[in-house]
């Protein structure tokens, strides 16, 4: 495991965010970010040392109040007034792991040397995450324009040594003494440096790069619950061979049905109606279709990571110091490329969602189900099976599909008409974290019933890597049964696909799984 992620002028990684947002792995600025900021700074001084012209963000007020001056003597107040006002955000608190991964991307850009920040200012920043101490913010407050302004605003409140924080064990405590425990000193802000701290498209920026490795591997499960449902159903495989793949030539789509094939070979519960006898050619499309739905997610995906990738290299303030000394204003701020990419993830995700439900519920139909109990239960008419397991998946499914009405359609006017149109991505950012948690839920409902449909097809057996996935779950779960109380079932399983032991149940036989 890296020791230390090197935050400086160079773009950062995904693998980066990942590992300081959610392994707390420690962070060091490079002595050439340091460089670059004492040279930027240097230009900020003297914009400030000039009295004759009014400059936005050193010496004048912000948003619609651009046109204020402020004297020397009040900037100071101005830096501090800015972060107190804005750091307005409410509601129920932001994870843990979404506050660190906009620090961490709102140091790497101060890092650039682009923003005029002091290398003092980055520094207790950097100090920060490495302490774990981690500012409380409410989940309303930002627009998706002139950045995360609220979820900023309260990292900058803590940097001031005010606001709430909580520390490495999670307590939560006044800012100022979660400093001083880390033996760390407020900063008072300089000219502009409130600004900088607060412009940028950080928080939605990291919810993207999460998410996105998120739904990597849940798509992996998707084709593993696809596989156990048409093994379950006595489905064919033969609809997945990679010449039928090839007419069609996604690469999602190719790597989908690739996995589907080597989750399947050895079935013997496959071989079992291979022969003359099998008068199924078709399967519904949940089944049959399976590879074209999470191969487009996959796609989906792709060109998600290719926008992650970009705003990873951007440089976002406004104004920006430009490596010629000019300051200028503009609008990289505005946080439309992110918000579409979070809104465009959450179409597939509902998708995947709603095929992994529809054969959820053909396993427990006995008209479809092909020789398996009703709801697969095991004294039908006293037992109900998973009867309700699959409402609680359907009402998750339902939900994603109102979770995939893109949040960026929509824009209020704000700041007295000067920040007419804002994206909306922070919000877009929140609802694909919810359809993440739900996505996994409901592939994990499908895995726990395929799985015991699995089980009755005994003495068949299921192919190799679906039984290495079966047994991984009977490690938590029992198998079929009585009724129980269902809750805890569905909990273990939701876990077991969270912290990856199904996956690599299956890839213990197939290898990894694309």
């Amino acid at each position: 495991m890296t020791d230390h992620v090197q935050v400086g002028i160079e773009p950062l990684a995904p693998a980066d965010v990942l590992a300081v947002a959610r392994r707390e792995v420690p962070v060091a600025l490079t002595e050439q970010a340091l460089k670059a900021m004492r040279s930027s700074r240097e230009v900020i001084d003297d914009l400030a040392s000039d009295e004759g012209t009014p400059h936005y963000g050193v010496s004048t007020g912000f948003g619609a109040l651009a046109t204020t001056y402020i004297p020397a003597e009040r900037r100071s107040a101005l830096q501090r007034s800015l972060i107190r006002s804005h750091a307005a955000s409410s509601g129920a608190e932001v994870e843990r792991e979404v506050v660190r991964a906009l620090m961490l991307l709102r140091l790497r850009t101060l890092a650039s040397g682009r923003t005029g920040v002091r290398p003092e200012t980055a520094q207790l920043l950097a100090a920060l995450l490495n302490a774990g101490i981690t500012p409380i913010i409410g989940e309303y407050g930002s627009l998706g324009c002139s950045g995360d302004l609220a979820p900023l605003s309260h990292v900058a409140l803590a940097l001031m040594g005010e606001g709430a924080v909580r520390d490495r064990d999670g307590q939560q405590m006044p800012a100022a003494d979660a400093l001083e425990a880390a033996d760390l000193v407020p900063v008072e802000l300089a000219a502009k440096e409130g600004l900088a701290l607060i412009n940028g498209t950080d928080g939605m920026l990291g919810m993207l790069v999460m998410a996105a490795d998120d739904l990597r591997e849940l798509l992996k499960l998707a084709d593993i619950a696809a596989a156990m449902s048409v093994e379950a159903l006595l489905g064919t495989d033969r609809v997945f061979a990679a010449d039928l793949q090839e007419l069609r030539p996604h690469p999602g789509q190719a790597a989908a049905a690739a996995n589907m094939r080597a989750l399947l070979a050895g079935s013997a519960i496959m071989e079992s109606h291979r022969g003359p006898d099998c008068t199924r050619v078709q399967d519904a499309y949940s089944l049959r279709c399976a590879p074209q739905v999470a191969g487009a997610a996959r796609d989906t995906l792709d060109y998600v990571n290719t926008v992650a990738g970009r705003e990873l290299r951007s440089i976002v303030d406004n104004p920006a110091v430009l490596p010629d000394g000019r300051v200028e204003s503009n609008g990289n701020f505005h946080g439309a490329p992110v918000a579409y990419a979070l809104d465009f993830l959450a179409i597939p995700l509902a998708d995947v969602a709603s095929m992994s439900e529809r054969r959820t519920d053909r396993m427990l139909d006995k008209a479809r189900s092909n020789g398996l109990p009703p709801f697969l239960a095991h004294e039908v008419g006293v037992d109900s099976g998973h009867m309700i397991a699959h409402y609680t998946q359907a009402g998750v499914v339902s939900e994603l599909k109102r979770l995939a009405n893109p949040a960026s359609v929509d824009s209020i006017p704000t700041s007295a008409m000067q920040e007419d149109h804002v994206s909306m991505g922070w919000a877009a950012g929140r609802k694909l974290r919810r359809g993440i948690d739900g996505l996994r839920r409901v592939l994990a409902i499908e895995i726990l019933t395929a799985a015991r449909a699995l089980d009755l097809r005994a003495p068949l057996t299921p192919a190799p890597a679906t039984k290495a996935v079966v047994q991984a779950l009977r490690s938590t779960v029992d198998g079929p049964g009585p009724d129980r109380w269902l809750s805890p079932d569905i909990d273990k399983t939701v876990a077991a696909v969270q912290d990856g032991s199904l996956l690599s149940a299956a890839e213990s036989v197939t290898g990894p799984l694309e």
